[in-house]
């Protein structure tokens, strides 16, 4: 059965963006460490752009599952200031993250960025399965 426009989950439509647009900077700064140090395939041993690639690997990694959630609950009717909550904090996790990632060893932006990735994931995982058990309450 198609979705109708009211059943649109717009929320997720709006994180998709956010995320759209993080994926953008994530490639733009890999990018600039590319034209910087001529690596065109691979890392080249450059430590900089290690972490700028994993960065992008690891978001693409985590984002598709945590949206592709998001779109499933609030089309099965799970909507509020929950979905935002959950999407808002995977976007804080997800900006941190790379920023932690140019940083030698643990650190509280690399510990924060995948905190808040899998507790979101996690989230939203529940909140499927919770749904799935008692799908007369969204």
């Amino acid at each position: 059965m198609p979705v109708t426009l009211a059943a649109a989950p717009a929320t997720t439509l709006l994180f998709a963006a956010a995320f759209g647009l993080l994926n953008l900077w994530l490639s733009a700064r890999a990018m600039a460490v590319r034209m910087k140090t001529g690596a065109l395939l691979g890392d080249e041993g450059n430590k900089r752009m290690q972490a700028r690639m994993r960065a992008h690997a690891n978001f693409t990694e985590y984002v598709p599952l945590a949206l592709i959630l998001m779109a499933l609950i609030e089309m099965m009717g799970g909507r509020g200031t929950a979905l935002y909550a959950i999407g808002s904090l995977l976007v804080v996790g997800r900006l941190l993250h790379p920023f932690g990632l140019e940083r030698p060893g643990s650190n509280p932006l690399r510990a924060a960025g995948i905190l808040l990735t899998l507790g979101c994931t996690a989230a939203l995982v529940g909140w499927a399965v919770w749904m799935l058990l008692h799908p007369t309450h969204p």
